[in-house]
């Protein structure tokens, strides 16, 4: 993962371990370093370790073993309200009996920053969210999308270099989730702010982060930006868990000039780039996007791979069709195209070509 001697490294993880009973380990051997400004996605289904590297970084939880860094700085033995480093939970966590101004001047008296300047920046934190007029209110006169705009002024209000959020958006419709997606992003990157963000929605990952380092089981599976981890998934884990994926079971032929010969179980073979199997005799899972199939004949690149596919299902959505097929025995193999005027309309029983790049299509572990 990461290099434990990184000198460009504003937050490190060095080695760090984590169990709550001495015997499992919640997180294994932990290295991740983010630089100054960089805006990271913790990503992972529930239990996977995450929220616990969150909550150590924050002080909330202490490492069974290894060291957690800021700025050059060993932070283990530093309470957390001297690690100055600013919070938003799902909850919001805002004081009921306070106003809006109280609740955002709170963290400042804790640093017995003077009352002028406490006013100025509670003024500018607010601002900074559009709730400037909301001062004077109390957290239960705000909606819950106004509530969580409170909850990352006031993490914004001393000025932190460091911002903790766990899945702050969690209970928000989706319209609003999606404006404060942006909004977030936008005002971490304009401030330098950098940012560690726990989410198990990997939309708001992708759309979120610099980079994304998704976790299973206590380790992390992989880290990169956004496009890669979607276009280069390393192991079956990550291609299942990001995005949606058509993967097929099958046996390594044989490998040659960088290309995989796998022979489905259903007996039929195709091409594929080898990311994590080496030889001949190896059990591989299949891996191609929905998107990187393609039917129409006339659309299909030199060097493609086809396959024949019965349609199951064709589902309009709009901006795009989604059609279900069945293609190498199995039955849930599905293909999204845009919806353009030379884009086929398929019917339930119709059998088609469709076909690929190899280069599309990875030969992950089984």
């Amino acid at each position: 993962m990461a290099d434990s001697k990184n000198s460009d490294a504003f937050v490190e993880f060095v080695h760090v371990q984590k169990s709550y009973d001495g015997e499992v380990l919640v997180v294994k051997d932990l290295n991740l370093s983010l630089p100054k400004g960089e805006f990271l996605t913790m990503l992972g289904p529930s239990g996977s370790g995450k929220t616990t590297c969150l909550m150590m970084l924050a002080g909330f939880e202490t490492a069974t073993h290894g060291d957690i860094r800021l700025d050059g700085v060993e932070i283990n033995n530093i309470p957390p309200h001297k690690r100055g480093i600013g919070m938003v939970f799902q909850n919001y966590a805002l004081f009921p009996h306070m106003t809006i101004a109280e609740n955002l001047s709170f963290p400042l008296e804790v640093r017995k920053i003077g009352k002028s300047d406490r006013e100025e920046k509670v003024k500018r934190a607010l601002d900074m969210v559009e709730m400037g007029s909301f001062g004077g209110r109390r957290p239960a006169q705000l909606s819950g999308g106004q509530q969580q705009r409170i909850a990352l002024a006031r993490a914004l209000v001393f000025e932190p270099e460091l911002v903790l959020m766990d899945e702050p958006l969690g209970a928000l419709d989706k319209q609003l989730r999606e404006k404060m997606q942006f909004e977030i992003t936008h005002l971490a990157h304009e401030l330098g702010i950098t940012t560690v963000y726990v989410t198990h929605d990997q939309t708001e990952a992708l759309t979120m982060s610099d980079r994304v380092a998704v976790f299973d089981d206590g380790r992390i599976q992989q880290i990169a930006p956004p496009d890669k981890l979607y276009e280069e998934p390393e192991n079956s884990f990550v291609a299942q868990f990001i995005g949606e994926n058509n993967t097929m079971l099958g046996t390594i032929k044989e490998i040659k000039n960088g290309v995989a010969v796998v022979a489905l179980d259903h007996g039929e073979l195709i091409d594929a780039k080898p990311v994590n199997v080496s030889e001949a005799g190896e059990r591989t899972r299949v891996s191609i996007r929905p998107e990187r199939v393609e039917f129409n004949k006339d659309r299909l690149q030199k060097g493609a791979h086809t396959l024949k596919a019965e349609v199951l299902e064709f589902i309009y959505m709009g901006d795009i069709f989604r059609t279900r097929l069945k293609v190498a025995g199995m039955n849930e193999f599905v293909v999204k195209t845009r919806n353009a005027p030379d884009q086929v309309r398929l019917k339930p029983g119709e059998i088609v070509d469709i076909g690929w790049l190899p280069e599309d299509c990875r030969a992950l572990d089984a």
